[in-house]
């Protein structure tokens, strides 16, 4: 349903696209190109929490909705929607996209004027290709919107990155375009098994969900694996995340903000959209084996985020255990894991890209991000440490900030299905808290060990208008989770009971 009798979703989706191209000849001022994006960003994100502001929590369907006949004779269509399970990651999006531009102003200071049209372009087509992926209710539409965002990312690393750029973009085109080819060959299976059964070609995901769709209990099996490969593979969790070290290091700050925040999160979302509600017995099924995985992650990028020296890839690991624990909660398959999953993503959307700015800020000042080479920094730059605290602080769920709601609801999630599992989670959280406190006592805890930390600048006004609203927005979270929780509602609870009666069916027809 369209309440409003307008496109407003699709000019959501395709606004930065539309600045994007125009950024493209605005000429050799680099100031303006800057400003342009500022303003197309900030347009999207007041856009985008309109649909929040019209949204009604009452429905689980899709709201906003644009259809068109595409190419009709398979049934594709351009199909887009929003219900609460997509609309913060939506926003999320918005808002991350318009840090990334902000955090990109210095970076770009000594570009060339083609360079800086060049890198905004991208940026903004990344933007365009993440909505279109939170938004997409044809199961085509979204493939290409999913792959359409590996062009820019690829790009934005391999032309813009550090010293092992090129690889970095190798390795994570390769990575992703390998999970989605598989991806791809099961979307036209179950468009051929719908065909089969009543004789209509479609990709609608919620037509290809009924419940009386025949599906046997292997062929779930297998097409969960390819759909889920794909989806793991962008959160990522453990043995597949070997991407992930170089992709964030070697990117931009910009562009590493927007892969951990923003990149990662499609591939819960794909957990939630597709695996729950299609193949809801695979999923039974394969649970205890993925939560090993996650669990595995969850250890093993802990405690190598614990002996990193790099500040930078210490978040990039720190990352990989919290989408370990991300996806746990997803797999348990209930209001609790799954709610909890999207409160957390949002939650480590913002405090992933904040530890990434302030890493970057001292990096800047200090020519350095190694940890040995701070220490005692609280003496010098006050507010930078008390803010880079509070941003610690929600990372590893202190109550009152924004991990902690998320963090809860999932364990909650996860001990309905298996205490043990719970209890391996819980030990990440511990392990997060130990590694994350642990950086902030040797960078800023403790003597002013070297002279060139005595004159370093405190935070800027500039810095601060990037980070600020970042931490107010964990605050905001922490106290008041049901902002987020409320809109998603309605769509989990229907998307598991459709999952249950999808599986119910099932198993009947494969007796």
């Amino acid at each position: 349903m369209n309440q409003l009798g307008f496109p407003l979703l699709s000019i959501v989706i395709f606004l930065p696209l539309i600045g994007a191209v125009v950024a493209l000849f605005l000429g050799k001022n680099r100031m303006a190109v800057k400003v342009w994006a500022l303003i197309v960003s900030l347009a999207d994100l007041v856009l985008a929490c309109s649909l929040w502001g019209l949204f009604d929590y009452g429905r689980a369907g899709m709201q906003f909705v644009d259809r068109l006949a595409w190419i009709e004779p398979l049934g594709i269509q351009y199909s887009t929607g929003v219900d609460g399970i997509s609309l913060w990651l939506l926003i999320l999006t918005s808002f991350l996209s318009l840090v990334a531009v902000l955090m990109s102003w210095k970076f770009l200071e000594r570009r060339s004027e083609a360079d800086v049209r060049s890198y905004t372009f991208l940026l903004l087509t990344l933007e365009t290709g993440v909505l279109g992926v939170f938004a997409a209710v044809d199961l085509i539409l979204f493939y290409i919107f999913w792959e359409a965002v590996l062009i820019p990312t690829y790009f934005l690393i391999g032309r813009w990155g550090g010293e092992h750029r090129v690889r970095a973009a190798l390795k994570f085109f390769l990575y992703t375009m390998a999970g989605s080819a598989l991806m791809l060959v099961a979307i036209l299976a179950l468009a051929v098994v719908h065909v089969q059964a009543t004789g209509v070609w479609t990709f609608d995901r919620l037509a290809l969900a009924q419940g009386g769709l025949p599906l046997p209990r292997s062929a779930q099996m297998w097409l969960f694996l390819a759909f889920a490969l794909a989806f793991v593979v962008k959160a990522p969790i453990w043995p597949l995340h070997t991407w992930l070290p170089d992709a964030y290091v070697e990117s931009p700050t910009p562009v590493a903000a927007l892969l951990a925040g923003v990149l990662s999160k499609m591939g819960i979302y794909g957990l939630i959209r597709f695996c729950l509600p299609l193949f809801p017995s695979a999923v039974e099924a394969a649970r205890p084996w993925i939560w090993l995985l996650a669990i595995i992650s969850i250890v093993y990028g802990s405690f190598i985020a614990l002996v990193q020296r790099d500040m930078k890839r210490l978040v990039a690991f720190s990352s990989l255990a919290h989408m370990g624990l991300i996806v746990a909660g997803v797999l348990a398959a209930n209001a609790q894991g799954v709610q909890g999953a999207l409160l957390q993503s949002v939650s480590h959307g913002l405090t992933v890209t904040a530890l990434f700015i302030f890493v970057d800020l001292l990096e800047s000042r200090r020519g350095t991000r190694l940890v040995d080479d701070f220490g005692g920094l609280w003496k010098s730059i006050p507010i930078f440490g008390t803010l880079l605290l509070t941003v610690i602080l929600a990372s590893i769920g202190l109550p009152g900030l924004s991990g902690f709601p998320g963090e809860f609801t999932m364990l909650v999630g996860i001990f309905q299905q298996s205490p043990a599992a719970a209890v391996f989670a819980t030990l990440g959280i511990v392990l997060g808290a130990w590694y994350m406190l642990s950086l902030f006592r040797k960078t800023f805890a403790g003597p002013l060990a070297h002279a060139e930390n005595r004159t370093l600048p405190d935070l800027r006004r500039r810095e601060a208008a990037v980070v600020v609203p970042l931490v107010v927005l964990m605050f905001v979270i922490g106290i008041l989770p049901n902002l987020i929780l409320r809109p998603t509602d309605a769509a989990v609870n229907d998307l598991l009971n459709r999952a249950e009666e999808r599986r119910v069916v099932l198993m009947g027809s494969s007796k």
